[in-house]
Protein backbone atom coordinates (compact mmCIF):
# COMPACT_ATOMS: atom_id res chain seq x y z
CA UNK A 1 0.00 0.00 0.00
CA UNK A 2 1.42 3.39 -0.99
CA UNK A 3 1.24 6.28 1.46
CA UNK A 4 -0.12 9.72 0.64
CA UNK A 5 2.28 12.72 0.82
CA UNK A 6 0.35 13.97 3.88
CA UNK A 7 0.75 10.65 5.69
CA UNK A 8 4.45 10.51 4.79
CA UNK A 9 4.94 13.98 6.24
CA UNK A 10 3.20 13.01 9.48
CA UNK A 11 5.27 9.86 9.79
CA UNK A 12 8.53 11.69 9.10
CA UNK A 13 8.05 13.93 12.15
CA UNK A 14 6.49 11.37 14.52
CA UNK A 15 8.11 9.91 17.61
CA UNK A 16 7.36 6.64 19.34
CA UNK A 17 3.97 6.16 20.89
CA UNK A 18 3.73 5.23 24.55
CA UNK A 19 2.82 1.68 23.54
CA UNK A 20 5.91 1.43 21.31
CA UNK A 21 8.13 2.74 24.06
CA UNK A 22 6.69 0.27 26.58
CA UNK A 23 7.16 -2.54 24.06
CA UNK A 24 10.85 -1.71 23.79
CA UNK A 25 11.29 -1.55 27.56
CA UNK A 26 9.59 -4.90 28.07
CA UNK A 27 10.80 -6.86 25.05
CA UNK A 28 14.13 -5.19 24.17
CA UNK A 29 13.08 -4.28 20.64
CA UNK A 30 10.42 -2.39 18.71
CA UNK A 31 9.63 -2.01 15.00
CA UNK A 32 8.84 1.51 13.79
CA UNK A 33 6.91 1.16 10.56
CA UNK A 34 7.44 3.57 7.63
CA UNK A 35 9.93 5.61 9.68
CA UNK A 36 12.11 6.49 6.67
CA UNK A 37 10.98 8.23 3.49
CA UNK A 38 10.96 6.23 0.28
CA UNK A 39 13.31 8.78 -1.37
CA UNK A 40 15.89 8.31 1.40
CA UNK A 41 15.67 4.52 1.23
CA UNK A 42 16.19 4.63 -2.54
CA UNK A 43 19.21 6.94 -2.24
CA UNK A 44 20.87 4.73 0.37
CA UNK A 45 20.07 1.62 -1.64
CA UNK A 46 21.55 3.12 -4.84
CA UNK A 47 24.81 3.93 -3.04
CA UNK A 48 24.82 0.43 -1.61
CA UNK A 49 24.38 -1.23 -4.99
CA UNK A 50 27.09 0.95 -6.53
CA UNK A 51 29.60 0.32 -3.74
CA UNK A 52 28.92 -3.41 -3.79
CA UNK A 53 29.35 -3.54 -7.55
CA UNK A 54 32.65 -1.62 -7.37
CA UNK A 55 33.77 -3.33 -4.13
CA UNK A 56 34.43 0.02 -2.45
CA UNK A 57 36.49 -0.65 0.69
CA UNK A 58 36.33 -1.22 3.57
CA UNK A 59 34.43 -4.47 3.03
CA UNK A 60 33.89 -7.62 5.08
CA UNK A 61 33.42 -10.77 3.01
CA UNK A 62 31.48 -13.85 4.09
CA UNK A 63 34.70 -15.86 3.80
CA UNK A 64 36.36 -13.60 6.39
CA UNK A 65 34.13 -14.93 9.18
CA UNK A 66 33.42 -18.43 7.87
CA UNK A 67 30.01 -18.69 9.51
CA UNK A 68 27.92 -21.73 8.46
CA UNK A 69 27.12 -21.49 4.75
CA UNK A 70 29.96 -19.11 3.87
CA UNK A 71 32.75 -19.94 1.39
CA UNK A 72 35.89 -21.32 3.01
CA UNK A 73 38.23 -18.78 1.43
CA UNK A 74 38.33 -15.66 -0.73
CA UNK A 75 39.92 -17.65 -3.54
CA UNK A 76 37.20 -20.23 -4.08
CA UNK A 77 33.99 -19.83 -6.08
CA UNK A 78 31.77 -17.33 -4.27
CA UNK A 79 34.64 -16.26 -2.04
CA UNK A 80 34.14 -12.57 -2.78
CA UNK A 81 30.55 -12.61 -1.52
CA UNK A 82 30.12 -9.41 0.51
CA UNK A 83 28.79 -9.66 4.05
CA UNK A 84 28.82 -5.96 4.83
CA UNK A 85 30.07 -2.60 3.62
CA UNK A 86 31.91 -1.08 6.57
CA UNK A 87 32.16 2.60 7.52
CA UNK A 88 28.73 3.41 6.08
CA UNK A 89 28.78 6.92 7.50
CA UNK A 90 31.63 7.89 5.17
CA UNK A 91 29.83 6.72 2.01
CA UNK A 92 27.58 9.76 1.53
CA UNK A 93 25.90 12.67 3.29
CA UNK A 94 22.57 10.82 3.16
CA UNK A 95 23.82 8.55 5.96
CA UNK A 96 24.44 11.54 8.24
CA UNK A 97 21.06 12.95 7.27
CA UNK A 98 19.39 9.67 8.18
CA UNK A 99 21.00 9.11 11.58
CA UNK A 100 20.24 12.72 12.58
CA UNK A 101 16.66 12.72 11.23
CA UNK A 102 14.26 14.23 13.82
CA UNK A 103 11.90 11.24 13.95
CA UNK A 104 14.72 8.77 14.60
CA UNK A 105 16.43 11.07 17.09
CA UNK A 106 13.18 11.69 19.02
CA UNK A 107 12.51 7.96 19.25
CA UNK A 108 16.02 7.21 20.49
CA UNK A 109 15.84 10.04 23.02
CA UNK A 110 12.74 8.42 24.50
CA UNK A 111 14.89 5.38 25.27
CA UNK A 112 18.37 6.75 25.93
CA UNK A 113 17.79 10.34 27.04
CA UNK A 114 18.24 13.76 25.49
CA UNK A 115 21.96 13.67 24.68
CA UNK A 116 22.78 11.02 22.07
CA UNK A 117 26.07 9.78 20.64
CA UNK A 118 26.55 7.55 17.58
CA UNK A 119 29.78 5.52 17.99
CA UNK A 120 31.44 4.76 14.67
CA UNK A 121 33.55 1.88 16.01
CA UNK A 122 30.75 -0.70 15.93
CA UNK A 123 28.10 -1.41 13.30
CA UNK A 124 28.22 1.75 11.13
CA UNK A 125 27.68 -0.58 8.18
CA UNK A 126 25.41 -1.81 5.43
CA UNK A 127 24.60 -5.48 5.93
CA UNK A 128 24.23 -7.52 2.74
CA UNK A 129 22.89 -11.05 2.45
CA UNK A 130 23.25 -12.72 -0.91
CA UNK A 131 21.22 -15.79 -1.93
CA UNK A 132 23.93 -18.28 -2.82
CA UNK A 133 26.76 -17.79 -0.36
CA UNK A 134 25.31 -15.98 2.63
CA UNK A 135 25.74 -17.50 6.06
CA UNK A 136 23.91 -18.23 9.30
CA UNK A 137 24.64 -15.90 12.21
CA UNK A 138 24.29 -17.61 15.59
CA UNK A 139 22.52 -16.26 18.64
CA UNK A 140 24.43 -13.46 20.32
CA UNK A 141 24.27 -10.13 22.11
CA UNK A 142 25.89 -7.18 20.39
CA UNK A 143 27.52 -6.03 23.61
CA UNK A 144 29.80 -9.09 23.59
CA UNK A 145 32.77 -7.33 21.92
CA UNK A 146 31.94 -3.75 22.88
CA UNK A 147 33.47 -1.84 25.80
CA UNK A 148 31.23 0.84 27.27
CA UNK A 149 30.63 1.93 30.84
CA UNK A 150 27.18 0.33 30.71
CA UNK A 151 25.68 -2.15 28.21
CA UNK A 152 22.75 0.20 27.51
CA UNK A 153 23.04 0.89 23.79
CA UNK A 154 20.43 0.75 21.03
CA UNK A 155 21.00 -0.46 17.48
CA UNK A 156 18.96 0.83 14.54
CA UNK A 157 18.28 -1.51 11.62
CA UNK A 158 16.86 0.19 8.52
CA UNK A 159 15.38 -2.20 5.95
CA UNK A 160 16.36 -1.24 2.38
CA UNK A 161 14.03 -3.92 0.99
CA UNK A 162 11.65 -6.54 2.29
CA UNK A 163 13.00 -8.64 5.15
CA UNK A 164 11.30 -12.01 5.62
CA UNK A 165 11.89 -15.43 7.14
CA UNK A 166 12.86 -16.64 3.67
CA UNK A 167 15.63 -14.12 3.06
CA UNK A 168 17.08 -14.16 6.58
CA UNK A 169 15.44 -11.41 8.59
CA UNK A 170 16.57 -10.93 12.17
CA UNK A 171 15.24 -13.25 14.86
CA UNK A 172 15.05 -11.93 18.42
CA UNK A 173 14.33 -13.27 21.90
CA UNK A 174 11.82 -10.92 23.57
CA UNK A 175 12.89 -9.84 27.05
CA UNK A 176 16.40 -11.27 26.79
CA UNK A 177 17.92 -7.83 27.40
CA UNK A 178 16.73 -8.22 31.01
CA UNK A 179 17.99 -11.77 31.51
CA UNK A 180 21.16 -12.77 33.35
CA UNK A 181 23.20 -15.56 31.79
CA UNK A 182 26.09 -17.68 33.00
CA UNK A 183 29.36 -17.94 31.10
CA UNK A 184 28.63 -21.63 30.43
CA UNK A 185 25.63 -20.63 28.31
CA UNK A 186 27.94 -19.15 25.66
CA UNK A 187 30.64 -20.79 23.54
CA UNK A 188 34.22 -19.57 23.16
CA UNK A 189 33.10 -17.02 20.52
CA UNK A 190 30.35 -15.77 22.86
CA UNK A 191 27.52 -17.24 20.80
CA UNK A 192 24.57 -18.40 22.87
CA UNK A 193 24.67 -22.20 22.83
CA UNK A 194 21.73 -23.97 21.22
CA UNK A 195 22.83 -27.39 22.50
CA UNK A 196 21.91 -26.69 26.14
CA UNK A 197 18.37 -27.57 27.31
CA UNK A 198 18.24 -24.46 29.52
CA UNK A 199 19.10 -22.30 26.49
CA UNK A 200 16.66 -24.07 24.19
CA UNK A 201 13.75 -23.11 26.42
CA UNK A 202 14.75 -19.49 25.87
CA UNK A 203 15.33 -19.87 22.14
CA UNK A 204 11.88 -21.39 21.71
CA UNK A 205 10.49 -17.89 22.37
CA UNK A 206 12.10 -16.38 19.25
CA UNK A 207 10.21 -14.00 16.98
CA UNK A 208 10.95 -12.95 13.38
CA UNK A 209 11.37 -9.23 12.71
CA UNK A 210 9.85 -9.06 9.23
CA UNK A 211 10.25 -5.59 7.74
CA UNK A 212 9.24 -3.56 4.71
CA UNK A 213 11.46 -0.93 3.04
CA UNK A 214 11.72 2.10 5.33
CA UNK A 215 10.84 0.22 8.51
CA UNK A 216 13.31 0.56 11.36
CA UNK A 217 13.98 -2.06 14.02
CA UNK A 218 15.36 -0.73 17.30
CA UNK A 219 16.91 -3.31 19.61
CA UNK A 220 18.89 -3.25 22.83
CA UNK A 221 22.54 -4.31 22.75
CA UNK A 222 21.76 -7.11 25.23
CA UNK A 223 18.85 -8.54 23.22
CA UNK A 224 19.69 -11.98 21.88
CA UNK A 225 19.34 -12.12 18.11
CA UNK A 226 20.33 -14.30 15.16
CA UNK A 227 19.69 -14.69 11.43
CA UNK A 228 19.61 -17.50 8.89
CA UNK A 229 21.15 -17.38 5.44
CA UNK A 230 19.17 -15.97 2.50
CA UNK A 231 17.00 -18.65 0.88
CA UNK A 232 15.39 -16.30 -1.67
CA UNK A 233 16.74 -15.31 -5.09
CA UNK A 234 17.42 -11.63 -4.30
CA UNK A 235 20.09 -9.96 -2.16
CA UNK A 236 18.91 -8.33 1.05
CA UNK A 237 20.33 -5.00 2.31
CA UNK A 238 20.02 -3.16 5.63
CA UNK A 239 21.68 -0.11 7.19
CA UNK A 240 22.83 -0.51 10.81
CA UNK A 241 24.04 2.07 13.34
CA UNK A 242 24.32 2.04 17.14
CA UNK A 243 23.58 4.80 19.67
CA UNK A 244 24.43 5.49 23.29
CA UNK A 245 23.71 8.21 25.81
CA UNK A 246 26.33 10.86 26.45
CA UNK A 247 26.90 9.61 30.00
CA UNK A 248 27.80 6.09 28.81
CA UNK A 249 31.28 6.58 27.31
CA UNK A 250 33.58 3.87 25.95
CA UNK A 251 36.19 2.45 28.27
CA UNK A 252 39.61 4.03 27.77
CA UNK A 253 42.27 1.89 26.12
CA UNK A 254 39.80 -0.33 24.26
CA UNK A 255 39.11 -0.70 20.54
CA UNK A 256 35.71 0.84 21.19
CA UNK A 257 37.40 4.09 22.25
CA UNK A 258 39.69 4.30 19.20
CA UNK A 259 37.15 5.51 16.61
CA UNK A 260 35.41 8.91 16.44
CA UNK A 261 31.81 9.41 17.49
CA UNK A 262 28.99 11.74 16.43
CA UNK A 263 27.32 13.90 19.07
CA UNK A 264 23.65 14.36 18.25
CA UNK A 265 21.64 17.19 19.81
Amino acid sequence: MSLSPETKEQLSSAEMTQAERMHFEEHGYVILRHLTREETVNEIRNITLQDCDQEVAPIEFEADLKYPGAPDSLDEFGGKTIRRLKQAHSRGIVFTDWLTAPNLVKSLQQILGQDLVCPLAHHNCIMTKEPRFSSDTGWHQDIRYWSFTRPDLVSTWLALGNETKENGCLQLIPGSHRMTFGQHQFDSELFFRSDLPENQAILDKKIYAELAPGDVLLFHARTLHAASRNHSDETKYALVFTFRSLDNPPKLGTRTAESPEILIH
